[in-house]
């Protein structure tokens, strides 16, 4: 069974999950928890830009674009259903 915690980057579009553990330099967690990813938030990966980068999620009903380098730094559990 392949590890259910990953990398954001590691997703591909459509796969979801909820935020397990946000990484990085403080400032880069400041930033990404000011814009609403914080561990227990849900997530789907929506799609890659053309090159590969930036990637489009949404999180807590709303589209937001976020480079792969940061998305290295934040831990998916991808075993995890949305609570309704």
């Amino acid at each position: 069974m392949q590890d259910a915690v990953k990398p954001l980057s590691d997703l591909t579009p459509g796969q979801s999950g909820r935020v397990a553990a946000v990484g990085g330099s403080t400032g880069l967690r400041q930033r990404l928890i000011a814009m609403g990813v914080t561990p227990g938030a849900w997530l789907i990966v929506r799609k890659y830009a053309p090159l590969g980068d930036p990637m489009e999620i949404n999180i807590r009903n709303y589209a937001l674009s976020i480079r792969r380098k940061d998305a290295r730094d934040i831990l998916v559990d991808t075993r995890q259903e949305p609570v309704s």
